[in-house]
């Protein structure tokens, strides 16, 4: 394979390496400077536009044969995250100005670029861990809370079980099978071996952590309500975005069989039931996005009962359509003095007589997430369900859509407090903590988040049949 091939396939990689290099090099030799922003934003977007350049161009190699390759779906998967950090960066610029947010963004969304191409579990592993390790101090980076460490060490700690649990599942399907590609997972599926099914087991109880899927959710509401906004931004959409592909990779295109059918459905069910009427008594909107995120890992996880072939474009239409909406709500929320004032869903009553523009999209965010048409979320949800049933289990399809309702509730109330509700009694306190409009660049995000979603609602065959797959 030529040089020049073998940078093709990989310039999302090489551009996302080359700005961490450049970032890395500015900080030592110019300290204090703060050209970091623009650095990771035209790194990223460059490396955006590549996947999706090659994308559409239908490209495939495999430079690294049995450990990396790429495709076109893989391209499109590339340029869905790396587009999805676009208005995390513009939204982290008024808080983070300089200093290691960048580099550490960007060394994640290179383990993420990893993760999408991983063909052996040395590959997906490294990728997953060089996505995760650098959350963990984005978590605390700048913290406003004083829980934040606290947040960001649960993190670590159960993180680093799914990490442990995910090498012990790797070690007995090589155990069984002698190999380390990806392919040993899907052959496992089908297999009645006690060792390959308890490898499957323990690696997809490692990826139900990772995801915050229910029992093994508990770090994601401290986590994401600890956190500042951008990371929380960065780690429902993008991270989640990660995780899932990961599973994609593992899962390829082979159908899920009983008994390993129960378990993909139970508990994603349970972690749809339980993360709507959880989210219903939250008082925080970082808090109840990140119950909602618990219910939209049950959703996503969903897709894998069904076959193959159209796996890939449901999963990443919804990761799409959920990782804007979320970056979306929280790049619209007005900015505040006090963090936790800020992240109260009092303070968003009566929005609508004080920002408009910012209670629109709260609003429209909101009902995407909830699956109500014609928003993309709506569009997202049906292609899941219709993949459940399409491969032959009508009751789980069934249970779910029953339990995604119960998400209605409290997303309604989020648009009851921005429209009908009478502004807080201490709105003239609100106004002295330093409520404002989101600045300049935060409208930005906005802009970046609302025009694909609007593009994802009118055309959706157009955007699927984009994605490849």
């Amino acid at each position: 394979m030529s040089a020049e091939t073998v940078l093709t396939a990989l310039l999302p990689e090489v551009l996302l390496l080359a700005g961490l290099l450049l970032l890395i090099g500015l900080e030592i030799a110019v300290p204090r400077h703060r050209g970091a922003f623009a650095v990771s934003l035209l790194a990223v977007a460059a490396a955006a536009a590549a996947a999706a350049w090659l994308s559409a161009g239908g490209s495939s190699a495999a430079p690294f044969p049995g450990h990396y390759s790429v495709g076109p779906d893989t391209f499109a998967a590339k340029a869905v995250v790396l587009a999805l950090a676009v208005p995390v960066l513009l939204l982290a610029r008024g808080e983070f100005p300089g200093g290691p947010f960048y580099p550490l963004l960007v060394s994640s969304l290179l383990g993420v670029c990893l993760v999408v191409s991983a063909d052996s579990f040395l590959t997906l592993f490294l990728g997953v861990e060089l996505m995760s390790i650098p959350v963990y101090v984005l978590v605390v980076l700048a913290f406003q809370r004083e829980e934040s460490a606290e947040a960001a060490l649960k993190y670590l700690v159960l993180s680093g079980t799914a990490s442990a649990t995910f090498l012990l599942g790797v070690s007995l399907l090589y155990g069984g099978s002698g190999s380390l590609a990806l392919s040993a997972f899907s052959t496992a599926l089908g297999s009645r071996d006690v060792l390959a099914t308890a490898g499957v087991v323990l690696v997809l109880s490692a990826f139900f952590l990772k995801a915050a899927v229910v029992p093994f959710h508990t770090w994601a509401p401290d986590a994401y309500e600890a956190a500042s906004v951008p990371v929380t931004a960065y780690m429902a959409a993008v991270v989640k975005a990660g995780v899932l592909f990961a599973v994609l990779r593992l899962f390829a295109l082979a159908p899920a069989e009983r008994p390993l059918v129960d378990l993909l459905a139970l508990l994603p069910l349970a972690s749809m039931v339980w993360g709507n009427l959880a989210a219903m008594r939250q008082d925080g909107l970082r808090r109840l996005i990140a119950y909602s995120s618990i219910a939209h890992a049950g959703y996503l996880f969903y897709a894998f009962l069904g076959d193959g072939p159209g796996r890939f474009q449901a999963v990443t239409f919804y990761l799409l359509a959920y990782g804007l909406m979320n970056v979306l709500v929280l790049a619209a929320l007005p900015p505040a003095g006090d963090d936790v004032a800020r992240d109260r869903l009092e303070r968003l009553k009566g929005l609508f007589q004080r920002q408009p523009y910012a209670a629109w999209m709260i609003a429209v965010a909101m009902l995407s997430l909830a699956g109500i048409p014609p928003f993309p979320g709506f569009v997202a949800k049906f292609l899941v369900f219709k993949n459940v049933v399409a491969a032959g289990y009508p009751v789980y399809a069934v249970l779910g859509l029953v339990g995604s309702y119960l998400g209605l509730y409290f997303y309604l109330r989020v648009i009851q407090y921005l429209f009908m509700a009478p502004p807080p009694p201490a709105e003239e306190a609100s106004a002295a903590e330093g409520e404002g409009a989101p600045s300049r660049l935060a409208l930005a995000a906005t802009v970046l988040c609302l025009l694909p979603a609007i593009l994802i609602a009118l055309f959706p065959g157009w955007v699927i049949d984009r994605l490849g797959g």
